[in-house]
This record gives C-alpha cells, structure tokens and sequence, in this order.
C-alpha cells in the first residue's frame, strides 16, 4: 500500500517533470525540436522491416509520409556495430531526403527480477541512444515490459522507473530522448501512469501504442487524458485505413492537446505485397490532411 506522503511527493515529482518536458525538447538537437503540427510517418515493424534505407526512404516519400523509427534487427541493418562513417552515411541519407529519423524502436525491458538483465539492458539502450545521436535521431523506444506475478507489482513498478530515471539522464546528456512503449503485461494505462509518475527525468517520454487496454476502465478519452502531459514525440498508431482501433478519436485529443509529435503507423500485417503497403501508406497520409482541415 502507497503511503500518502508518498503518493504527494510522487505526484509533485511527475507535475514537475512534466513541466520541464518542453524545456527539454527546445534543447535538445534540430530532429527533437518540436514542429508546427504533427506529422505522419512510418514504423519499420512488418511493413518496412524488408526494406533497406534507400528503400524505405523511396517509398516513405512516394506515400507522403515525413518521418521513419527504424525498428531494430531489421534488414535496413542500422545497428550500435555500424562505424563513424557509417553513421554518418545514415544521417546524410535522411538529411539528403529531407525526411526526419526519429531514431530506433529497439526491444530493451526492464522488469526482470534479475539485476544483472536489468543493468544489460541499460547499456545495451545506452549504445543505441549514442547511435540515435550519430545517425541524426533523437530518441529511442524501450518497453517496460511486464509485472512478473510472484513480485508485488509495486517493487517492479518501481524498478522500472529507476531504470528510466537512469536511462533518461544519460540520454538527457547527449539531446536524446527515451520513449517508453505502452506494452506488453504493462500496457494497462494505469500501470504505465504509475511507471511515468516515478519518472523524474523529463527527456523520458510515454510512447501511446493503440492497445485495446486503452479503451478499458474510464475509456479511451480518460486514459488519454491520465497521461497526455507524459507523452514523448513518438506516437504509435494504426493505418488510417484500419478500423481496429479509433484512430480518428485518438487523433482528435491528440490535435485539441496542441500534441506536436510524430503519429508513427505501425501494422502487424507483414504478408501484403510492398506495392499494397505503399497504396496504404499514401491513403493514410491523405486522411491525414483531411482530418487536420476537419479539426
């Protein structure tokens, strides 16, 4: 059970921290800065994850799509191994492109009742924020990622944020941001309010992911309300296209919130011919337009 003196000093924490966040994201590199509006863009998970850079450039800007998260251990092949050089190359190619990286979804948790896996995990998001950096990112996607059943969901809740709190500062040190996926056994909204509420360092951001928890207990516009103020600059969605989620609700609180961010499409779909994931792609950025004229 929360004390309430601890349930005070927590809540100020998070007010505070939330306050800061845009202080933050002014500093840090030209990629986090915050846009005039948000943005539509791509999450290479299924629909891009057999497509190199040059590739998923090409067909990002042939559906009118302006942002890309690069989903780690996909064929593009961008990986804490690449050289200087390398990483230099990457950046250029976006710079050239004119489309924004917004750095790296990568599958790094922190819930496991081991320390040395928690501690592993740490450094190995570590070696992909400093990769963000090199390559002209500005943040990368870790999970939380679940409440293992014989701890007190308390102790693990707060062995998370600990671990963000660490990781937010180094990312902190070098203008990145991190952005915690609303996943697995963590995805209940609640739980993840609980998780961000401990967080203390601003450069760590929710990452909202369109599960069906979100629209469990008080319902899609209360869940959001409970965390906006803790949202990062990446935001996972659905095709515009699909009516697996309401998208178009999640859209309006975005756009009424003055959310800045990117809307990253992310699909589980990964048998559809690369010329239908295109069409869709590009159907999705003209939704996208209609509904900024609508709203």
């Amino acid at each position: 059970m929360i004390s309430r003196r601890t349930f005070l000093k927590n809540s100020a924490v998070a007010m505070a921290a939330a306050a800061t966040a845009d202080t933050f994201f002014a500093a840090c590199g030209s990629a986090a800065k915050a846009s005039e509006s948000m943005q539509l863009g791509l999450v290479t998970y299924n629909w891009g994850k057999d497509w190199d850079v040059p590739t998923l450039i090409t067909n990002c800007k042939s559906a009118g799509l302006t942002v890309i998260e690069l989903r780690v251990e996909h064929r593009h092949g961008v990986s804490p191994a690449l050289t200087a050089a390398e990483r230099k190359d990457i950046k250029r190619l976006f710079s050239d492109s004119g489309l924004i990286l917004a750095g790296f979804g990568t599958n790094y948790e922190f819930h496991s009742p081991d320390p040395e896996t928690v501690k592993a995990n740490i450094e190995g998001a570590k070696e992909y924020l400093l990769l963000s950096r090199d390559c002209g990112g500005s943040g990368v996607k870790v999970k939380p990622n679940d409440l293992p059943k014989d701890i007190p969901a308390e102790q693990t809740i707060a062995q998370i944020a600990k671990a963000l709190n660490e990781l937010g500062a180094f990312a902190a040190s070098i203008g990145q941001e991190v952005r915690l996926e609303v996943h697995g056994g963590c995805a209940h909204i609640p739980v993840m309010k609980a998780i961000i509420d401990q967080v203390t360092e601003p450069s760590v951001g929710l990452c909202w992911n369109c599960n069906p928890q979100d629209l469990e207990d008080a319902g899609l516009a209360a869940n959001f309300a409970s965390v906006r103020s803790r949202l990062g600059r990446t935001t996972h969605i659905r095709a515009l296209t699909s009516d697996t989620y309401p998208t178009k609700e999640l859209f309006d609180l975005l756009k009424k919130s003055n959310y800045k961010g990117w809307l990253l499409i992310e699909e589980g779909s990964d048998n559809l011919p690369a010329q239908e994931r295109i069409q869709k792609m590009k159907r999705s950025a003209e939704l996208f337009a209609e509904w900024n004229k609508q709203s």
